[in-house]
C-alpha cells in the first residue's frame, strides 16, 4: 500500500530566514527537533517533491507536504466493523470515541488509518463525518474515479440520515418537532452556537419512548452542521446524555469509556448513483 496522502501547509506572511523557522511559528506545539527529525528522514517536502532542510530559505506561500505523526498518541481499544465493501463504496460503523479521520491528537488511531491497512487501500477518503465522541455509520469512497458521484449525494442532499439519541424528555410539544437555527462557530473554537440570523440548520426530531429520566429520540438532520444534533437538543433544553460539550463545556478529561455520548448515526439511506439502486445501511451497534 502507498504512503497516507501527506499533510500540506502554505508558508504565511513572515519574516522567517528559514522555512524551519516558519513551520515552527505556524505549528507552535510541534517541537523544533520534531521537525528536525522529519527532515532528516526525508518526509518534509516542497511541492516538486523535493525534501525541505534546516537551511532551506523561506518563501512566502511556499508549499510544503508532510506526513502528521502525534507522539505518544493515545489508543482507542475499539474497532469499527465493515458492513459493505465494494471497489467503489466502504460502509462502517464506528464506535464511540474513535476519529473518523487524523486530527489534533489523533493519527493512527483512527477510522481512516485503520481502514486504510486492512483494505490495503490508500485512496480511501470519508465522504461525510460524524463526531469522534458519536457512533454509527461513515461512507467512505474507495475509488478516486468515481468519488464524486457519492460526494455529489451529500452535497445535494440525496442521503436521509436518520440518528438515535437519549436525551431527557421533552414534554408539552407537539410532534414531530423540526428545530431550525443558525449555527456558528463559539468559544472555544471547536464548539458551536446558536446566532441570531437566517437559519443553516435544521433538525426533525421524533420521540420514540417516553419512560424514565431519559427519552429515546430519532433525529433526522435535514442538513449537516458541525455538532448540529447536539447543539439542537441542548438548545431545546433536553441536551443528549453524557455530552460534555453542549449546553456546558467541561473541564477536559480523559475519556471515560464507561460513559458514551448517548447518540447513534443508526441509518443511511439512498439512490446509488452508478447503479441507480436504492441502498440502504443500518448500525449494528446499541445506544
Amino acid at each position: 500500500m502507498k504512503p497516507p496522502a501527506a499533510s500540506t501547509v502554505h508558508l504565511p506572511s513572515g519574516s522567517w530566514s528559514t522555512a524551519l523557522d516558519a513551520l515552527c511559528a505556524r505549528f507552535v506545539h510541534i517541537e523544533r527537533e520534531t521537525w528536525l527529525q522529519r527532515m532528516a528522514r526525508g518526509v518534509v517536502t516542497d511541492a516538486q517533491g523535493v525534501a525541505i532542510t534546516a537551511q532551506t530559505p523561506y518563501r512566502e506561500g511556499m508549499c510544503i507536504h508532510y506526513q502528521r505523526e502525534v507522539a505518544d498518541e493515545v489508543a482507542i481499544p475499539f474497532e469499527a466493523r465493515v458492513l459493505h465493501a465494494d471497489a467503489d463504496l466502504v460502509v462502517v460503523d464506528k464506535p464511540h470515541f474513535l476519529p473518523v479521520m487524523p486530527a489534533g491528537r489523533f493519527v493512527e488511531h483512527t477510522v481512516l488509518r485503520r481502514l486504510m491497512r486492512t483494505l490495503d487501500n490508500s485512496d480511501l477518503v470519508p465522504l461525510h463525518r460524524i463526531d469522534r465522541l458519536t457512533a454509527g455509520l461513515v461512507m467512505f469512497s474507495a475509488n478516486p474515479a468515481t468519488r464524486d458521484a457519492y460526494q455529489a449525494l451529500f452535497r445535494e442532499r440525496r442521503v436521509s440520515k436518520r440518528y438515535l439519541a437519549c436525551a431527557p424528555p421533552l414534554v408539552d410539544v407537539a410532534w414531530p418537532l423540526v428545530h431550525c437555527s443558525r449555527l456558528a462557530p463559539g468559544e472555544p473554537f471547536f464548539r458551536m452556537r446558536e446566532v441570531p440570523g437566517a437559519t443553516n440548520s435544521e433538525t426533525r426530531i421524533e420521540p420514540l419512548s417516553r419512560a424514565g429520566e431519559l427519552w429515546r429520540y430519532a433525529l433526522y438532520p435535514l442538513t449537516g452542521r458541525k455538532h448540529q444534533l447536539r447543539v439542537h437538543m441542548a438548545a431545546l433544553g433536553a441536551p443528549i446524555a453524557n455530552d460534555p460539550w453542549y449546553p456546558v463545556l467541561r473541564a477536559p478529561a480523559a475519556d471515560d469509556w464507561r460513559r458514551p455520548l448517548r447518540l447513534l448515526a443508526q441509518q443511511l439511506a439512498f439512490v446509488d448513483p452508478l447503479s441507480g439502486a436504492q441502498r440502504s445501511f443500518a448500525s449494528q451497534l446499541l445506544l
